[in-house]
């Protein structure tokens, strides 16, 4: 289900990329390479242009030689070892203005990346930071919701009915456009974590078998954090990298 150059096509508020802010690369393409299949490519030529930043200290990752996610070294080790999810735009500056009309912050305003995009990263009105990926040569995901690939962002915030108003005027058409069929939902903190916890996206990754995948995470150095519950979009479970970047595995 290769997935390039279709972005033009897509709503606005789409998930289009996700990537890990890592200390260490080379670590992470160990985990994740054995964890999901992936293979990895160096952003070599693209050093000053490149959205997962310079080349040397990030890597693209592959499934099936279609991209799926990036591993990008921390330049600060004071910023969270994370990961973070892009949402799809056609103009940054206008949504960027439309995020701050909404009550959200803009952390680093649209600037382009060569011929590849424009990027930016904002945070809603409760402080959960994501990104915007206005592409042009590079779209961003090559296949997604196929085991071990991106297939859901969960938004996990203290004021659920806050975030609806905030995302639904953004990403309306995404949301609840007709025929959408949105890869993002709105949970409050305190139903999975502890409610000192501060607000965030949650990353999912799809596998096939939930206790082979759990299995896996422990075995290359990660931890288990909340087991396997039960939610409308399926089964999850909240587990972190050997690094303490935390995503979630997804059966459905």
């Amino acid at each position: 289900m290769a997935e390039n150059g279709a972005f033009e096509k897509r709503r606005e508020g789409v998930p289009c990329w996700v990537d890990a802010q890592l200390s260490d690369v080379e670590a992470g393409r160990r985990f994740y390479g054995e964890l999901f299949g992936w293979t990895f490519q160096e952003e070599e030529g693209e050093a000053e242009e490149s959205p997962y930043r310079a080349a040397g200290q990030s890597v693209r990752a592959c499934l099936d030689g279609e991209p799926v996610a990036a591993l990008v070294r921390k330049t600060d080790g004071r910023m969270p070892t994370v990961w973070s999810v892009y949402f799809h735009t056609l103009d940054a500056a206008a949504l960027t203005a439309r995020i701050r009309a909404g009550g959200g912050q803009v952390v680093t305003p649209p600037h382009p990346l060569g011929d590849l995009g424009t990027t930016a990263l904002a945070a809603d009105p409760d402080g959960a930071v994501f990104g915007l990926w206005q592409p042009d040569r590079r779209s961003g995901f090559g296949r997604r919701r196929e085991p071990g690939t991106f297939a859901w962002a969960e938004l996990y915030t203290r004021d659920t009915e806050a975030a609806n108003a905030f995302y639904g005027d953004l990403f309306h058409e995404a949301l609840f456009g007709p025929d959408a069929s949105p890869d993002f939902g709105r949970a409050r903190v305190s139903d999975v974590f502890p409610a000192e916890m501060p607000p965030h996206f949650l990353v999912h990754f799809l596998v096939e078998d939930m206790d082979a995948g759990l299995a896996a995470v422990v075995r290359l150095g990660g931890r288990v954090r909340v087991p396997p519950f039960g939610t409308s979009y399926g089964r999850v479970a909240v587990v972190s990298d050997d690094q303490g970047a935390s995503f979630a595995l997804l059966r459905r």
